[in-house]
């Protein structure tokens, strides 16, 4: 199919993308990678009458290390973040998590921001934001507001952007000390499709291997990512053994509300996303022994 007939203005600047989206609101929609609207808009599950190009925008690209954080212009490319090796060090989290977004090609053009809003439930990018509880920088012509991971997805393909805001940057958390590992693992029918289920997990170990702090998420099995804090925290003052990690993603697994569809049933996704839980659980115990800083 061809998408619906559209109006194209590429944005001269910030200011000038801003300035559009406030005068056609719900009809305009922002592109940089295109990497999901473009097809949606060929179905036709996507029909703005205004695109707005906000890929030529330098102001948007790039990245900057904070003492505790890491600030990602919204349309810096998923490629530049995967083969950045000082943020593979910082955020090893996302570094894995994009390990398994769509393929090479959609990662040369995709960009970070645009996988955000998009907010795809089985997106890798939105689960990792989850669970480090990134802030996202939004702005509108009446200035700058700073949303939580946590409030930021809101459903399915539904974020809190308002119609004339645009997502401007990322602040990823960067935990500090020594024994931290993370771990990202999911299943799909074939590597760099939808994931039926993920599972993402960031842990502190002490020097004795005790849980000191741990958090722990799902993709894939509810209308937004699913992050466990109470629960994960259950494990904090104890070693991470096989049966403590089952237990937990079981519990939170049978906390999350998936969909059938022709690829899955509601109770496997559960079920996978509790083996995949366990199995976050314990590799990320596994990297952060290994970890010395």
């Amino acid at each position: 199919m061809k998408a619906a007939p559209f109006d194209y203005i590429r944005a001269e600047s910030e200011s000038h993308a801003l300035e559009v989206l406030q005068q056609h609101g719900a009809d305009a929609k922002l592109v940089a990678g295109g990497q999901s609207l473009v097809p949606m808009m060929a179905m036709r599950l996507a029909r703005p009458s205004v695109l707005v190009d906000i890929n030529r925008l330098t102001a948007l690209k790039g990245v900057e290390n904070a003492a505790d954080a890491v600030r990602m212009g919204a349309c810096t490319r998923q490629r530049d973040i995967e083969h950045d090796q000082g943020l593979r060090s910082r955020l090893p989290l996302v570094a894995q998590a994009l390990a398994w977004v769509g393929h090479i090609q959609t990662r040369n053009r995709g960009t970070v921001g645009g996988s955000l809003v998009h907010a795809d439930p089985s997106a890798e990018l939105p689960l990792a934001a989850g669970v480090l509880a990134a802030r996202l920088h939004l702005r509108s012509q009446n200035g700058v507001r700073v949303v939580d991971a946590a409030e930021f997805f809101q459903g399915p393909m539904f974020t809190a952007t308002a119609e004339t805001e645009c997502l401007v940057a990322i602040d990823w958390p960067v935990w500090k000390g020594a024994h931290i590992g993370s771990a990202f693992d999911e299943t799909s029918i074939r590597h760099g499709d939808f994931a039926m289920a993920s599972a993402a997990c960031q842990l502190q170990l002490d020097e004795a291997g005790v849980c000191r702090r741990v958090v722990l998420g799902f993709g894939g099995v509810d209308g937004t990512p699913m992050v466990f804090p109470e629960l994960a925290s259950q494990l904090v003052g104890h070693r991470i053994t096989a049966q403590a990690a089952r237990e937990i993603a079981h519990s939170a697994s049978s906390r999350c509300e998936p969909g059938d569809d022709i690829h899955a049933t509601a109770s496997f996704r559960r079920h996978l996303a509790a083996v995949l839980g366990e199995r976050v659980l314990l590799k990320a115990a596994e990297n952060a022994r290994g970890a010395s800083h």
